[in-house]
């Protein structure tokens, strides 16, 4: 028992290495996991108390955990076995692409890189680059809402910069589930925001197996109460206006929804817009081409970002003007279905896009770029002032959200001015004031979030409050 036994050290080497293996897998790495799972526990327990809406157990459940309810969940399993005979291939092929597709669609939410670095940078950005204004958030009907019931924000989407805006003026509130297009799906960028608990959506190439996972990971994460975000347009807007809804998501949400037995889902609109979109061109290209492909230039990307900082560092940097968030009157998902019980989708979806055309909030480019196009495109300081004064009227009337300097027409219309003759986009001469030869379009752009609004019925309110505030103050 005790005598020596020789081995060739590469025998050693591998046992001990086998060893090595077998203790950490076993006693180590568990041992890690469980004190950093404690850790991360304690914060989350420490940061529910500040959140109105608290993060659920669900949201924080582990990704392979979650991966497995879900392609275990009996919906899934029979969408499975269709899919198995629709397609002639073995059950266990089958199951095996439900799991992939789990895979691909399950976020990996974590609460460091989402409280300790995506706020925070959020919060950079966002007012680096704007001066950021938020309104109708003191809404009585919005602090009313059950604190039992899963909140949906329905959002327009003017621009990649959504995300950014919303996840840090949302971040005192609780944590936002995106619906998140392929765009996304790139190193790095797609492991940060996978982190961040948004999940991809296929937007192409997808069949009746995957929009079954889809669905029901959706609907499971509404039932456990999961703060959901997403675009009812589907995409970025190709012409400024606020579309029409695509109704897949909505859809899935309320198939899963039972009124006798689920908690209430909340729907609450929010409206954004900007003095100036940062992708601007490249959406009213895409529009002009028909296409919704916005091929992603690393290079332009960085180039920009390190222009933005040189010029910062120097401190000669212009900010980009406004950035408004607005947000509409709540939709009870529960009393819609109640009130009309043979409603459809459509109706739902319709009915969500119209408070958020409300909820849109007027800035001082958009508005004057509306008045210039109201005057036929040229016009006099004094004729622009009679326009000016003109609009605000009916916009007023119609109750939109008004964000306009310190109220002075005077000071909207010199700052909206100088805003567009420093873009190129008009032309100022001693007696007139006009669109610059080619810029029609991207003014246009502009325009059309003002100009939507004025093409509502009147006394359309988006709340009881016009009031638009810093989020600092």
């Amino acid at each position: 028992m005790f005598q020596t036994v020789e081995l060739p050290y590469w025998a050693l080497v591998l046992i001990l290495g086998f060893a090595t293996v077998t203790f950490a897998s076993h006693f180590l790495f568990p041992s890690v996991r469980w004190f950093f799972r404690r850790r991360m526990e304690r914060a989350v327990e420490r940061l529910n108390t500040r959140l109105q809406r608290p993060i659920e157990p669900f949201k924080i459940m582990r990704r392979q955990d979650q991966v497995t309810r879900l392609i275990y969940d009996p919906q899934v399993m029979e969408a499975v076995r269709e899919y198995a005979s629709a397609e002639s291939v073995p059950p266990n092929v089958a199951f095996e692409k439900a799991r992939s597709y789990a895979r691909e669609i399950v976020p990996g939410f974590s609460t460091a890189t989402y409280f300790g670095f995506a706020i925070k940078l959020a919060q950079r950005v966002s007012q680096g680059l704007y001066k950021v204004r938020i309104g109708g958030a003191d809404t009585p009907a919005l602090a009313q809402i059950d604190s039992r019931a899963a909140v949906v924000f329905v959002m327009n989407h003017r621009s990649n910069m959504d995300y950014v805006l919303i996840t840090w003026l949302a971040s005192s509130h609780s944590a936002l589930s995106y619906a998140v297009g392929e765009w996304a799906r790139v190193w790095p960028l797609k492991a940060l925001i996978r982190a961040m608990g948004a999940y991809f959506i296929r937007r192409r190439y997808s069949n009746p197996l995957y929009r079954a996972i889809l669905a029901r990971y959706v609907q499971m994460s509404i039932q456990q109460g999961t703060t959901q975000a997403i675009f009812p347009e589907g995409g970025l807007s190709l012409n400024g206006m606020v579309g029409p809804a695509k109704r897949g998501l909505l859809h899935y949400i309320v198939r899963g929804y039972n009124i006798s037995d689920s908690a209430d889902v909340v729907f609450v609109p929010v409206a954004l817009n900007y003095d100036r979109i940062l992708e601007d061109r490249i959406l009213i290209e895409a529009g002009m081409k028909g296409i919704r492909r916005f091929p992603v230039r690393v290079r332009v990307v960085i180039g920009n970002g390190l222009r933005i900082l040189w010029q910062k560092f120097r401190r000669r940097f212009i900010p980009f003007g406004y950035a408004a968030v607005c947000y509409g009157a709540p939709l009870s998902l529960r009393d819609f279905l109640t009130q009309q019980p043979d409603a459809s989708t459509e109706t739902l979806a319709e009915t969500l896009m119209e408070r958020i055309r409300a909820a849109v909030p007027v800035l001082p480019v958009p508005f004057v770029a509306a008045a210039l196009v109201r005057s036929g495109g040229t016009a006099s300081t004094a004729e622009l002032e009679t326009a000016c004064a003109a609009l605000k009227a009916d916009l007023i009337a119609r109750h939109a959200w008004l964000h306009l300097e310190n109220g002075q027409d005077n000071n909207v219309l010199t700052d909206g001015l100088a805003a567009l003759e420093q873009r190129g986009l008009i032309q100022r001469r001693p007696q007139k004031i006009n669109i610059s030869p080619g810029q029609e379009d991207l003014l246009g752009f502009y325009a059309a979030s003002v100009l939507q609004r004025c093409d509502a019925p009147p006394g359309i309110a988006p709340a009881e409050t016009t009031r638009l505030d810093d989020p600092e103050s």
